[in-house]
């Protein structure tokens, strides 16, 4: 199904949570769960690959892609033929689809294989992905795209032609069914492991860039932008 609505700013209050849904409580670890809206938002911001998830010819698929985020919606693009972008557009109302976003911050050992774990933070979205054709709207979900893996990026190289925008379609997934899922802390030994002679505690796991890399027919006067530099 096609949608034209243009993005918006409006909603609800970023105080106000998520409402949790029968498909967003977890069925373990239910303390971990969040609906705090900013939480979410957090997350999302942070990352900029997702793993979207259909079902096609009656089986899962799930696939990683860029995605942006502009308030309440996300964006996904693709090219026009590619397959969940095309059953975007041809099922009524859309595409249901699940949306991953997951950053692990650090491996938990414990005392036992058992309680082996992860800090993570992750979220997850459920709803029905549209195709998004309003001209004024891929503008911005496609710049938002950009933006989101390197912040800055859109005002700095030459937006899509006719030839290319005709080639690129872009579905949107509204923030409505949204979880969020956080462990945090060191590792969780039984009683009696205590006094067992192995190493426990975490591994904490960073995210870091090397220095931007010019290509090879760059133009040696041309410096590295700062929005660069700022990552």
């Amino acid at each position: 199904m096609q949608d034209t609505a243009p993005p918006t700013t409006t909603g609800p209050s970023v105080a106000a949570p998520y409402t949790p849904t029968a498909r967003t409580v977890p069925t373990r670890a239910k303390e971990r769960a969040s609906y705090d809206r900013e939480l979410v938002h957090s997350i999302l911001d942070a990352a900029y690959l997702c793993h979207l998830g259909f079902v096609r010819d009656g089986a899962p698929v799930v696939l990683p892609t860029l995605f942006g985020r502009v308030g309440e919606r996300l964006y996904v693009h693709g090219s026009t033929g590619s397959r969940p972008l095309r059953t975007a557009q041809a099922a009524d109302p859309g595409l249901p689809v699940c949306l991953t976003v997951t950053h692990v911050d650090a491996l938990v050992l414990a005392r036992s294989a058992f309680h082996h774990s992860l800090n993570y933070r992750s979220v997850v979205v459920h709803g029905t992905a549209v195709t998004v054709t309003d001209p004024e709207e891929r503008r911005i979900a496609l710049d938002a795209i950009v933006d989101q893996a390197v912040p800055g990026r859109s005002r700095d190289a030459r937006p899509a032609d006719a030839k290319e925008l005709a080639a690129t379609a872009v579905i949107r997934l509204d923030l409505d069914e949204v979880s969020a899922k956080v462990r945090t802390g060191g590792p969780n030994d039984e009683p009696e492991d205590l006094a067992l002679p192995h190493w426990t505690g975490i591994v904490p796991l960073t995210k870091g860039y090397a220095p931007p890399v010019p290509a090879d027919d760059l133009d040696p006067a041309i410096g590295v932008p700062d929005y660069l530099r700022a990552l």
